[in-house]
């Protein structure tokens, strides 16, 4: 069978290179048992490649089975996939067949392999070297044939170094790697996909297709899309509902595209080495970080202030006349282009080692800056939230938690 046979049996949009040689490659492994590791990002058609090795494989007229790793419970996890004796636990009246004996002969998918739990990677591992496995509750040994093809968009050597993943069973299932290309690595089939979403929305709800102008069509390919295949399809359906115009122009578009922001904030997350930081130490060193600016900032007037040097303040957001005056109490002399003079004063005693004590409580700054988020959009708490960097909800619970009257 063609890579083009397989597109069009399996409903595949694109003539992209690095589609077509993750296609071929699956092709290649089909008829093997060999174990399959499908890497790539969230939305980009990782969920085909298992039924395209399926369907091509000696075992196509045994059962399929896509299980979704991060959808089930940590607790019965391993009752899912191994099975279970009645009365291994509360609440088990009844033998149950997992998903490894159900699949015996056939092939099962693994889907968000990473989210598994520690102690069910150590029977994963097991039932891949030897086809072994124990029901929970049971200490007879139970043998599979079962062809087992996993998908993760996380990036793995990365979850093994954070102790999150075992690196055997990472190397027991990447026998064969394929990597899903990008949407953005495929940007001569965005407009490929959007025809065909378009027509078969319009067929859905008996309307006209979409069309797109010149510049919507260079708005479409130029976007990054961050959600892949799955994105372009929300969008368009989208398109398709809303709009009555269905001639799409690019400022239309726009209004659908989520435009990329960053916080204001220093880049902690970056540095970041030891895990996920929560809420309140994400907040302490901001904090930590503003208090050593404004340190700094104290110097450099003083040095100002004692030497007459100008200060070149570019592309700021302070109100320089404005902190100057209050820092010194000494009038500003020159204030029309980038730089402020200032004369040299006569009769001021300047300490600029003076320390002003401030106050280190992480809830009083926490208050201060919701209050001050607030203020800033005017009581709306979907502005403020997303300049702090938290959810509505926590910000909800923040202004009662302080009692603060927005």
């Amino acid at each position: 069978m063609t890579i083009q046979d397989i597109k069009a049996r399996f409903g595949i949009i694109g003539f992209s290179s690095l589609l077509d040689h993750a296609l071929n490659r699956a092709r290649q492994v089909a008829p093997t048992d060999l174990t399959v590791l499908i890497t790539g990002e969230s939305g980009s058609g990782k969920e085909v490649f298992p039924q395209i090795i399926h369907q091509l494989s000696s075992r196509k007229h045994g059962p399929y089975i896509a299980v979704n790793c991060g959808a089930m419970p940590e607790g019965t996890i391993d009752s899912e996939l191994f099975g279970h004796e009645k009365g291994a636990f509360t609440g088990a009246h009844e033998m149950r067949k997992g998903y490894f004996e159900v699949s015996n002969g056939g092939t099962i998918f693994l889907d968000e392999v990473a989210e598994l739990p520690m102690f069910t990677q150590v029977r994963l591992l097991r039932v891949l070297e030897s086809g072994e496995f124990l029901k929970v509750g049971s200490s007879k040994v139970q043998k599979t044939d079962v062809r087992v093809v996993a998908a993760t968009n996380v990036n793995i050597p990365e979850a093994i170094s954070r102790g999150r993943f075992r690196e055997d069973l990472y190397y027991r299932l990447n026998t064969v790697p394929i990597h899903v290309p990008e949407l953005r690595e495929r940007t001569e089939d965005v407009h490929l996909l959007f025809r065909k979403f378009a027509g078969d929305f319009a067929e859905k709800y008996r309307m006209p297709a979409l069309t797109l102008q010149p510049d919507a069509l260079r708005l479409l390919m130029e976007y990054r899309w961050p959600g892949n295949v799955r994105q372009l399809k929300n969008v368009t359906e989208q398109l398709s509902i809303i709009e009555q115009k269905k001639e799409i122009s690019a400022e239309v578009l726009l209004k659908y595209l989520p435009q990329e922001s960053f916080a204001n904030v220093p880049m902690l997350f970056n540095n970041n080495k030891g895990g996920d930081l929560n809420e309140r130490e994400l907040l302490y060193k901001v904090l930590f970080e503003m208090k050593k600016d404004i340190s700094e900032l104290k110097k450099i007037v003083f040095n100002i202030i004692n030497n007459g040097e100008p200060i070149h303040l570019e592309n700021s957001d302070i109100d320089a006349e404005r902190f100057l005056n209050d820092v010194q109490g000494h009038p500003v002399l020159h204030t029309n282009d980038s730089s402020i003079t200032l004369s040299k004063p006569t009769h001021i005693d300047v300490k600029p080692h003076e320390h002003v004590e401030e106050s280190l409580s992480i809830a009083d700054r926490e208050k201060d800056l919701i209050i001050r988020a607030l203020e800033k959009y005017r009581g709306k708490r979907k502005g403020a939230a997303k300049e702090l960097g938290i959810s509505e909800r926590t910000l909800y619970r923040k202004i009662n938690e302080y009692g603060i009257k927005d």
